[in-house]
């Protein structure tokens, strides 16, 4: 491929490729498919298996020397942050409710302090749960103003919020992403693009590209997996997640990834100057496949799914142009 091809930093959720999700085989299996980047979320680190955010100093200090064994980097805290309820109301759910001053000091500095001690620029978050059976139109002041508040402390860390867009949240489209994206008009915030998160809601490959085109111009970086729904039936309101099955790798998906990389190609100069103004490694395009299995916080694809997927990313971005660096053989002569 030509030097001047547009390049993406190639991660993912490592959980996702261990079986039992301890480090040592999620680094195994990530070094194994040439990965050098992974996104941090649930993690053994000796201590059962946790969420990052519940990470001890000493389980950090064993997985920082892990990293090192198997020559890997954190792309993105792949934090929770945002998954609770925007308003204390009984709504049916089983979303937490934080007051949101105790929320900011507690787990958004803790997600703060966590990417700091991984050497990482990025966090994954989230836009907030409106409560159920309202419209997410009525909550975009409420939720802008707060999401504002976590851009702030994460940019006194010299960190960026990445807001991911998925269902049941505020930011359940690619055009409400915009809104918030230009309501909170912070620097310290960026967008996050997922494909099967629009899909999974009913909608069509051209609509899941609209909003992709809606989310540009705040851009950060992107999720990467895909859906196929076997019996479509249009527009969903509420989705229910625990009983999603039927992801599969990005060239074999309902989303349209060819569509959208490839124009991402073309936009690629504008995102990495967005990005490296916030001292963020690339821009990155972190594979989250969940190809058996996903929901609400989490999902798994196993090391075999992981590498399907990877290799069906890969193909896409082949046929798009678009460059990606996996491990060479001059990578492992300079780790001996």
């Amino acid at each position: 491929m030509p030097a001047s091809a547009p390049s993406v930093l190639l991660s993912g959720f490592s959980d996702e490729a261990a079986i039992d999700k301890t480090a040592v085989q999620q680094f195994a299996a990530f070094a194994a498919l040439g990965m050098k980047w992974f996104s941090l979320r649930f993690i053994d680190a000796g201590d059962g298996i946790k969420n990052a955010m519940q990470l001890t100093d000493p389980e950090i200090k064993t997985i920082r020397e892990l990293m090192d064994a198997y020559g890997l980097r954190v792309a993105t805290l792949g934090s929770p942050i945002g998954k609770v309820k925007l308003k204390d109301v009984d709504d049916g759910t089983s979303n937490r409710y934080v007051p949101f001053e105790e929320y900011l000091k507690t787990e958004v500095v803790r997600a703060c302090e966590l990417a700091t001690a991984f050497d990482c620029k990025l966090i994954r978050g989230f836009s907030y749960y409106h409560p159920k059976g309202t419209k997410p139109e009525e909550h975009l002041s409420q939720a802008c103003d707060q999401l504002g508040k976590i851009a702030e402390v994460c940019d006194s860390y010299g960190l960026t919020y990445g807001l991911e867009v998925e269902a049941n949240l505020i930011g359940q489209t690619g055009q409400l992403m915009a809104q918030l994206h230009e309501g909170v008009n912070h620097p310290a915030l960026v967008t996050i693009f997922d494909g099967a998160n629009i899909s999974t809601q009913g909608f069509s490959a051209d609509q899941v590209y609209e909003q992709y085109l809606a989310m540009k111009p705040g851009l950060g970086w992107l999720h990467i997996k895909d859906y196929h729904d076997p019996s479509p039936t249009g527009r969903i309101h509420h989705v229910d997640e625990a009983s999603l099955k039927n992801f599969v790798p990005a060239d074999r998906g309902d989303c349209g990834h060819e569509a959208i990389l490839r124009d991402l190609a073309a936009y690629m100069p504008e995102v990495e100057a967005r990005m490296a103004k916030r001292g963020a490694p690339g821009v990155v395009c972190d594979l989250e496949p969940h190809v058996k299995g996903g929901g609400q916080f989490g999902g798994f694809s196993g090391p075999d799914g992981f590498g399907v997927a990877m290799r069906g990313l890969c193909r896409v971005l082949d046929y798009v142009g678009i460059d990606y660096e996996t491990r060479s053989f001059d990578d492992i002569k300079a780790s001996i």
